[in-house]
């Protein structure tokens, strides 16, 4: 079990357990990481992760409470976890990015420009080096748009950009639960944009089929 997962499941025990109820506040994160006997920084997540669930709420300033836990406000969590869990729906749209992205990563290798090739550049160079997942979805959501663009066939682009919105929640909870999601995202795209830059179609349709490829693995693996 991944430590962040195993996190998730102790904090989910205490508020089961009664120890933790609805409107109670957690104790400081340094105190209940010694009690749950876990680092900081993966209770951090799972608090992260807990909260995109609505069963936390992160108040800036204030602390972190359990939710009121009412049905309406589960149900977004159970919703939630249902765009992953439901048929292979997502799986298959995965299968198809892995289809059409490393075509149109390749085709734009032969034909992305300088100024291109700087913009995507600066966009990666603003995420900084510790970027929120949040963050860094939004970001990869544009990069691989603006590759999809200067591939230069706009019904390529056009399909590729309508596979984003089915596999953005499967993004944001692999970058939440499985460490090193964020660093190894960036890498990669690091990788395929320096393919692009060096006019190397193969190692940049290489890179593409790695990069969609570890997330479908953990997506399979987490269902």
């Amino acid at each position: 079990m991944a430590v962040t997962d195993e996190a998730i499941g102790r904090i989910k025990a205490m508020i089961v357990s009664g120890e933790l109820r609805p409107g109670d506040r957690l104790p400081r994160e340094a105190d209940l990481a010694a009690l749950l006997g876990l680092s900081r920084n993966s209770l951090r997540e799972a608090v992260k992760a807990l909260s995109l669930l609505n069963v936390l709420d992160v108040r800036q300033g204030d602390g972190t409470y359990v939710s009121t836990l009412e049905p309406t406000r589960l149900l977004e969590a159970v919703s939630f976890l249902l765009d992953l869990h439901r048929d292979d729906t997502v799986l298959e749209v995965f299968q198809v990015r892995a289809i059409l992205e490393p075509a149109a990563v390749a085709l734009a290798a032969r034909r992305i420009g300088a100024p291109q090739v700087a913009e995507l550049r600066a966009l990666l160079a603003g995420l900084g080096d510790h970027p929120t997942v949040e963050e860094l979805v939004a970001a990869d959501v544009e990069f691989h748009r603006r590759i999809a663009e200067a591939a230069g066939n706009s019904v390529l682009c056009s399909l590729i950009d309508s596979l984003w919105g089915p596999t953005a929640r499967a993004r944001i909870w692999r970058g939440i639960t499985q460490r090193g999601a964020v660093e190894r995202t960036m890498a990669e795209h690091t990788a395929i944009l320096d393919a692009l830059a060096a006019g190397d179609p193969e190692t940049a349709r290489a890179w593409a089929t790695v990069h969609i490829d570890g997330v479908a693995q953990w997506l399979r693996t987490a269902l």
